[in-house]
């Protein structure tokens, strides 16, 4: 227990950086109701931006912009593919992650890894014992910063048309809403957090590899789900759900942490992973399948004191 305690700073930081990623995956999943997978390409585009930029000499925090405007580019293809080209959500997202693929071996100069040294570089986060404190308060930082400009902008007539666009496509339209320009702007606002997520995560890991967005959609989802039947009930407010998000992130990875210090192979985590999103999925809907049998037997007991 004492040992275990001593790693968590650890799954924090790193369910606090997958937390951001989560923050862009609720935007498309729940916000604007698309199921886009470019994510997976989206997350791994922002890793290999910013360690390119960064070993090559440019300022960290220039290379952080530059990782999340590319994030932005990326998230646009997939919303002119789909609004423009009639090609439905999903598959949109993943021809534009199949094309991240190639382009992210292309920003690295055909390499598949490319590692940062936190001795050459100052970077702004790192997996070091002796910087996790550091680490987990910068994510803070990030956090509440991202939270507080998506609860600010979706608070505006934009932000507005773009939750309308999601809840309701036929009446936003008929309110005059432009609604594919709106999905382009909610695909470019998710890409470009998930995008910001790998540049933190390659600073992280010490490299940015052009497989490290495998799976990146599931754990979003896991995070997302998780926030769901955990704070459901208690975080209301909407700055609360993305806030909500996180932690689900960060439960996730302590969850994930557990396993593998109780043995579980590496090698299993996706199957894990796979199964934590399964089991979160389905606890809402036997949730309600109980609530709705306990709910006719009541009713039936009425009818027969009756």
């Amino acid at each position: 227990m004492l040992s275990f305690l001593q790693s968590l700073p650890s799954p924090i930081a790193q369910g606090m950086i997958w937390g951001i990623m989560a923050i862009g995956v609720y935007i498309t999943y729940k916000v604007l109701d698309v199921a886009d997978l470019t994510v997976d390409g989206t997350l791994a585009t922002g890793g290999a931006v910013l360690v390119v930029l960064t070993t090559a000499g440019v300022n960290i925090y220039i290379a952080m912009i530059v990782a999340f405007l590319a994030g932005c580019l990326a998230g646009f293809v997939t919303g002119l593919l789909h609004t423009r080209f009639g090609i439905p959500a999903i598959l949109a997202g993943i021809l534009t992650q199949l094309a991240l693929y190639s382009l992210n071996l292309r920003i690295m100069s055909a390499r598949a890894n490319v590692p940062i040294n936190w001795r050459m570089y100052d970077l702004i986060v790192s997996s070091r014992t002796d910087v996790l404190p550091k680490t987990i308060l910068i994510c803070a930082i990030f956090i509440v910063a991202i939270i507080g400009i998506l609860y600010w902008f979706f608070g505006t007539e934009l932000g507005h048309s773009v939750r309308a666009t999601g809840c309701n496509q036929a009446m936003a339209r008929a309110n005059g809403i432009n609604t594919d320009s709106r999905k382009i702007i909610g695909l470019i606002i998710s890409n470009g957090i998930v995008a910001l997520s790998g540049g933190l995560l390659a600073q992280f890991s010490g490299a940015a590899d052009v497989n490290m967005g495998r799976g990146a959609i599931v754990i979003g989802l896991a995070a997302v789900i998780i926030s769901e039947v955990v704070f459901g009930k208690i975080f209301k407010n909407f700055a609360l759900r993305l806030l909500g998000v996180v932690f689900g992130g960060i439960i996730y990875y302590i969850v994930i942490s557990i396993v593998l210090k109780l043995g579980l192979n590496a090698n299993d985590l996706k199957l894990l992973s796979a199964c934590v999103v399964a089991l979160f999925l389905g606890l809402p809907y036997w949730k309600s399948k109980l609530s709705h049998k306990k709910a006719k037997k009541e009713k039936k007991g009425e009818k027969v004191n009756a």
